[in-house]
């Protein structure tokens, strides 16, 4: 029973957030997310048993039927929708909660080589977008959005949006309060890019002992700083 609930909420969870689906019979016949789903099913209740190779053969046939591959030790929650679907990639030690949504081309990775946590964990309710990468045992928080095409490599708090390359957040929702904490400054984040790089320059500068230039460049930049020191008269 409690099999059969959770693949109707695999159906479920297409109604919610697919508006092209007409009916229960498209899902089952033609939802390469959702096939991908069952297969994984099994996959992962035999790697559970420890039978080797069977596992392996099991997610390599649902990667060739699907496009999408997912390591038969990955975790994943109730209500889970892959949406398309066609090179979605879930490693092996990745942790998937409740009601979450990936779309195309969404990457799952992992960067060390050793046999360790290596993959993301992803809490509930996250939407991934189409081309999104989240590499490494980061961990994801619940309510998160992630942009289209971003790359992620840091963890995420609860309830923030994440877009770029690399991935930042740009808002923080309360969602008891329906108000948003943190907006995007651009503006901001311009000025201190400015700053940071003229930083750089000086220590350069400096670094090769041509002083007067760093004084040069300073008045160059600001000329108010000449005149109160009273150079340039």
């Amino acid at each position: 029973m409690r099999l059969i609930k959770s693949i109707k909420r695999d159906i479920q969870a297409v109604f919610e957030h697919d508006p092209a689906v007409r009916n229960v019979w498209e899902i089952i016949l033609a939802y390469p997310g959702f096939h991908a789903r069952q297969f994984h099913r099994i996959a992962h209740t035999l790697w559970n048993w420890h039978i080797p190779v069977l596992p392996r053969l099991l997610s390599h046939l649902n990667r060739f039927l699907t496009g999408i591959e997912i390591h038969p030790g990955a975790k994943i929650g109730e209500g889970f929708f892959i949406d398309h679907g066609m090179a979605v990639v879930i490693g092996e030690t990745t942790e998937i909660g409740n009601n979450v949504v990936l779309y195309q081309g969404v990457t799952l990775g992992g960067t060390s080589l050793r046999r360790e946590k290596r993959h993301p964990t992803l809490g509930n309710n996250v939407v991934v977008g189409a081309g999104a990468r989240l590499i490494g045992a980061i961990t994801i928080g619940d309510n998160v959005k992630i942009g289209t095409g971003s790359v992620v490599i840091k963890s995420v708090p609860h309830n923030a949006t994440v877009i770029g390359v690399p991935g930042r957040v740009v808002e923080v929702r309360d969602p008891d309060m329906d108000t948003v904490e943190k907006l995007p400054d651009p503006v901001g984040e311009k000025l201190q890019n400015l700053e940071k790089r003229v930083a750089e320059l000086e220590e350069r500068l400096a670094s090769l002992g041509v002083g007067q230039s760093v004084e040069k460049f300073k008045a160059a930049v600001d000329p108010s700083s000449s005149e109160e020191t009273g150079e340039g008269t």
